[in-house]
């Protein structure tokens, strides 16, 4: 009884603010139509109120609104990179979880699919309450609302690895018992102020920032680090992440899939230096692998190509991380984070991603588990040890 008494409540509380507004419009209307001095302004006037008036307004939003999530799921795809269902479990999940609330004007569903166009296609705030029918400061406000609310539930939605069993079968994987994922680093670009350019400007000339990220077996992200220069070393990024307090932990005995650009050291297992390595050396046509060193280098790169792939899902998905947005550096690093958080999401709750089917390979589930160790690995330093291990996987690809 209840909560039937707080939806009517609700609901008369929102016709009051309609009349209100619809008053106040009246009331400006008929001052501008007194004032009036020729006949012709008088009626562009009554024009203007007829094409313009709130109700109008209103009815053209819930119509817009209703396009976007209510009609088809290609449609929802299309313009918020994800179907129907977990749109409304987003939406569901915000507003319980993430402490985003109903404004006076303003369901959930709106200020989500706000946000969601932003990141998709990169609109502008001038775009945005164009097509919602809203006020530039409306829109900005439901920009900042529902990225805290994602970023609020980031231990709820980013992943949690497990170790590839001595059972698998997995012909990317079953060589690597043990390892978790593959970790890599990759350049966003942003817009900073002119003094900070020459720190985030890249190799290629780019003025990016160097984010590193960790996903697991089913391209869920475990673990990001945003914010850092795009000059920085994907190695020196990895030494902060790993001496952070609450930074990235790596189980004793487990282990990431990495690139030459970072060391072969306990915890993160890289291929051979100066030896064959990329899959096109490998592809149709090509010598086949004519040591241990070039089989466990081309087992490597098939096994942490994983990390490629979630890139290229990420930033096919997301049209605001291919080019700079014009907001706050703080801001658009939140961005980034939310963009890495909604791609776990939507990864758990769609079975079928139209995205990823245009990027050929798939990717089998992965079950979560909790508590995978409780030592970690300290820091990321060349060892005899780790450097044996390596050889031993080698081998054992190369007599099996």
């Amino acid at each position: 009884m209840r909560s039937r008494t707080t939806k009517y409540g609700d609901l008369v509380m929102l016709l009051e603010d309609i009349m209100l507004l619809y008053r106040v419009e009246t009331t400006d209307l008929l001052l501008k139509y007194m004032n009036a001095r020729t006949r012709l302004s008088k009626r562009r006037i009554l024009d203007h109120a007829r094409r313009y008036s709130i109700l109008n307004k209103m009815d053209r939003q819930i119509k817009h609104l209703d396009r976007l999530i209510h009609i088809s799921d290609a449609d929802c795809i299309a313009n918020l990179r994800m179907d129907r269902n977990t749109f409304g479990r987003l939406c569901r999940i915000l507003y319980a979880r993430g402490g985003l609330r109903i404004g006076r004007t303003l369901g959930i569903e709106e200020q989500v699919a706000m946000f969601l166009g932003v990141l998709a296609h990169h609109d502008k705030n001038r775009r945005v309450k164009f097509q919602f029918w809203r006020s530039g400061a409306t829109v900005s406000q439901c920009v900042h609302k529902v990225m805290c609310a994602i970023l609020s539930l980031h231990s709820v939605l980013m992943a949690k690895p497990t170790p590839v069993p001595e059972n698998c079968t997995d012909h990317r994987w079953k060589w690597f018992k043990g390892c978790l994922g593959a970790l890599d680093g990759t350049h966003i670009n942003v817009l900073v102020r002119t003094d900070d350019k020459p720190r985030y400007r890249t190799r290629k000339g780019q003025i990016a920032t160097n984010t590193l990220a960790v996903c697991d077996r089913n391209m869920q992200f475990v673990y990001l680090l945003p914010g850092w220069e795009g000059s920085a070393g994907d190695s020196r990024i990895l030494r902060d992440a790993v001496s952070r307090h609450n930074g990235f932990k790596v189980p004793q005995g487990c282990y990431y899939l990495c690139d030459n650009a970072y060391a072969n050291s306990n915890g993160f297992l890289t291929p051979y230096r100066g030896v064959r390595y990329h899959l096109k050396e490998f592809g149709p046509g090509m010598e086949a692998p004519q040591d241990p060193k070039e089989m466990f280098n081309m087992r490597h790169t098939k096994a942490r190509n994983v990390i490629e792939r979630a890139f290229a899902v990420l930033k096919m998905r997301w049209g605001i991380l291919r080019s700079a947005s014009f907001y706050p550096i703080e801001t658009q690093i939140r961005l980034i984070m939310t963009c890495f958080l909604l791609h776990n999401f939507i990864r758990r709750e769609m079975e079928v991603d139209p995205i990823e089917m245009e990027l050929d390979g798939c990717f089998s589930e992965v079950a979560h588990e909790d508590n995978i160790g409780v030592d970690y690995v300290d820091s990321v330093e060349p060892t005899a040890e780790w450097t044996q291990t390596r050889e031993t996987l080698a081998m054992n690809m190369w007599m099996n």
